[in-house]
């Protein structure tokens, strides 16, 4: 049963990615580009995987902070990030623990129902 669950969270996923593929570009990174970066992550944040983040995921997070090098990119990624996690049933206190176990300082507020509009303008 956990691994029909597993699979069509990785469905519905697959079907964001696709829907967001060029809906949401962040000057040099794409959702697409953003998401797949995350892709690692998944495990982790809808409660599947291990009870921490894997050395991949928080690589891909690293990797999307050094991307979001402006408002504009982070407010892009914010919303595409928003809309994709809409799709996936997500666990918000996973979610908003990945800055913590991954030692990596966060431009953005990690929470589904944050206002990307209101995303900081450093």
């Amino acid at each position: 049963m956990e691994m029909k669950l597993m699979g069509w969270s990785l469905i519905v996923f697959g079907l964001v990615v696709m829907v967001l593929n060029n809906a949401c570009p962040a000057n040099g990174i794409t959702c697409q580009e953003a998401l797949m970066t995350l892709m690692p992550c998944e495990p982790y944040l809808v409660g599947s995987g291990p009870g921490s983040p894997t050395v991949p995921c928080c690589a891909g997070v690293q990797t999307l902070v050094s991307e979001a090098t402006s408002t504009e990119i982070r407010r892009s990624l914010c919303e595409c990030l928003k809309t994709a996690a809409a799709g996936m049933k997500i666990d918000p206190a996973r979610l908003k623990a990945i800055p913590e176990y991954c030692k990596v300082s966060v431009p953005v507020p990690l929470d589904p129902s944050v206002d990307c509009s209101k995303v900081p303008l450093f």
